[in-house]
């Protein structure tokens, strides 16, 4: 899917929002002070004296396993895991051990004009991309230009949206324009990756090639990695660059600690973990409970040599969620969507199938400033006044925060269904024969759209509650490819998707789930949501200049998407469960708030 192409970029967008009136040369902080001051050495989470040495074996996520291209940011096909991160540096970088700040990358300064309306950034003149070539403030604008442009995912274009232009004012110096004060945009451009003008060009006509042709060419950025053996579709493997440029810098010391990493791909999930127990690759990254808690054991575990550990973190939970597609006609009628949410047993589901391993997921801001509770506070009231007289929010957003059903205590789930069946009648829709259907005769059924066979184990508790209400859900598992295409078409009626969470939420928010991106073919809003008043809120939201000023809003954003009953909200895990080669790796036992599993492994573990 698409989110898999930006995904570097969607990260640093959520990491890094940044306050427009605050500002400092080494690095840009969200709603005050930075944590690290100018001029310190190293993150305090990095071991500066990690060996530089050996190799990290990893196998990738099943979805996003095969590769047929190295360009990992136009809409067709796939790039290998891991390639952006390690191949393409930005202008700014965060810190794992706090949120909403970032500091000088390629970048060795950044300044934020008074009126917000623009952000600086001068160059190192010791950066370097990986063909030895200085990179330049002309590099810059053309990786913003073409990211901007006709060739890549639309998710870049809803992100730069309010960035009106970018200037080059000498070889080591950019400046960005905004349409607007918007507190993430000098964030936003900072976090941007950067490549050569010289990616693409064609020795034979002595021209480049347009962005969407640069397909199987090696990339040329400034990361500290570059592409090694690999095979198309199989494995790949990325090969420390030696001569990378900012191995002593503060931001990277204790960082990228392997010469080589690895990336393994599998088949399913069974031979990924027998892989693991046989010693084939070093890491692997649970997300089935059923398989943490019953399959992650062998001689290996036994004597010690493969480890399973849970990393717990501070992250937001997310809002992993079963996503409706409401460009479908069965599927526009806000009762219709929350009838079919009181229909999955998430308590049942997590005594019998996760281990009582997870926590619910309510609202998009679990775990977060932004999270809305209970009933609307007077600040809330006051963001809702314009919406009072409109049909645009349903009356219940003035109510108690939407909470996900229950069946457990006090509530069951014969209760629910029948609330169910209540709403579906008020839509129109009753059991005739055991099939609903409405006036018309027209049968209600849907499709449940997946890339992965053993889904269907999570699905068919649901699926079997949904018939009770005549409902038909039909399970559809397609390989990979097809998947993404369907996704990027809005070709589905209901899928699962794993959002991720952000303690300063911005401008990825509009591309989920502003009425622009609903109509553009692979953009992020998969719900298909367009309401003038969701627009209106993101607006706001984006514009805000104060802390103070954003908690209401997105509280009002979380109570407005809840109660039109987009999703239904899935389970979230407050750990990252890992099992990993003890013998061959280790990490600083101080572990920061805010890791991002493969991701911190990645940056800060080293090989024995």
């Amino acid at each position: 899917m698409q989110q898999s192409i930006f995904k570097f970029i969607l990260i640093l967008a959520l990491i890094f929002v940044s306050n427009t009136k605050v500002w400092a040369q080494h690095g840009y902080a969200l709603w005050g002070k930075l944590k690290y001051s100018a001029g310190f050495s190293h993150f305090d989470y990095a071991n500066i004296n990690a060996p530089q040495q050996g190799e990290l074996r990893l196998v990738s996520n099943l979805r996003t396993s095969t590769f047929d291209k190295f360009n990992p940011f136009t809409i067709k096909g796939n790039s290998p895991a891991y390639l952006s991160n390690l191949m393409f540096d930005s202008l700014l970088t965060g810190s794992l051990d706090e949120t909403a700040s970032a500091y000088g990358l390629l970048a060795q300064e950044v300044k934020v004009s008074a009126d917000g309306l623009s952000a600086t950034f001068v160059l190192r003149p010791n950066a370097k991309f990986h063909n030895d070539q200085a990179v330049s403030a002309q590099d810059v604008l053309y990786s913003f230009e073409t990211l901007n442009g006709p060739f890549t995912s639309p998710g870049y274009k809803t992100l730069l949206a309010d960035v009106a232009s970018a200037k080059v004012l000498n070889p080591s110096t950019i400046v960005f324009y905004f349409k607007k004060a918007n507190r993430e945009l000098p964030l936003t451009v900072g976090g941007l990756p950067i490549f050569s003008r010289s990616w693409g060009f064609d020795k034979t006509t002595q021209k480049s090639k347009p962005f969407d042709q640069i397909i199987q060419d090696p990339p040329i950025g400034s990361g500290p990695y570059k592409i090694g053996a690999f095979q198309w579709g199989k494995d790949i493997t990325y090969v420390k660059n030696k001569n990378y440029w900012a191995k002593d810098l503060n931001v990277r010391k204790g960082h990228f600690n392997f010469d080589k990493i690895t990336v393994k791909i599998y088949k399913d999930n069974t031979a990924r973990l027998e892989a693991l127990k046989a010693g084939e690759f070093d890491l692997m990254r649970f997300f089935s409970a059923g398989d943490w808690a019953r399959r992650v054991n062998g001689k290996r575990f036994d004597s010690g040599e493969l480890v399973k550990k849970e990393f717990a973190h501070q992250q937001p939970s997310g809002f992993q969620s079963y996503v409706f597609n409401t460009r479908k006609p069965l599927l526009q009628d806000v009762r219709v969507r929350q009838a079919l949410g009181l229909a999955l047993d998430y308590e049942w589901m997590n005594r019998q199938l996760f281990y009582n391993s997870y926590a619910r997921v309510n609202g998009m801001f679990g775990n977060t400033d932004c999270q809305a509770t209970g009933l609307p506070s007077p600040q809330e009231m006051q963001v809702l006044q314009p919406f009072k007289n409109t049909t645009q929010l349903p009356p219940s957003v003035w109510g108690p925060m939407a909470l996900a059903p229950r069946t457990d205590g006090q509530f069951s789930l014969r209760q629910n269904l029948r609330q169910a069946k209540q709403l579906l009648a008020d839509a129109g829709w009753t059991v005739q024969n055991g099939v609903l259907k409405n006036a018309k005769g027209q049968v209600f059924s849907l499709e449940y759209l997946d890339s992965s066979e053993s889904s269907i184990r999570v699905i068919s508790p649901w699926m079997r509650n949904l018939e009770k209400l005549g409902v038909q859900l039909q399970f559809r598992s397609v390989d990979f490819s097809l998947y993404q295409q369907r996704l990027q078409k809005f070709d589905f009626d209901i899928t699962s998707i794993a959002y991720g969470g952000t303690h300063n939420p911005g401008q990825e928010y509009v591309e989920m789930f502003g009425s622009k991106a609903a109509d553009i073919e692979d953009s992020s809003n998969l719900s298909g949501i367009k309401n003038p008043a969701i627009d209106a809120l993101l607006n706001q939201m984006t514009s805000a200049s104060s802390l103070e000023e954003l908690k209401p809003i997105c509280r009002v954003l979380d109570r407005s998407v809840a109660h039109l009953h987009l999703m239904v909200p899935q389970w979230f895990g407050n750990s990252h469960r890992m099992a990993y080669n003890a013998q061959r790796l280790t990490f600083n036992p101080t572990v920061p708030p805010y890791i991002s599993g493969e991701g911190w492994v990645i940056e800060n573990w080293w090989s024995k």
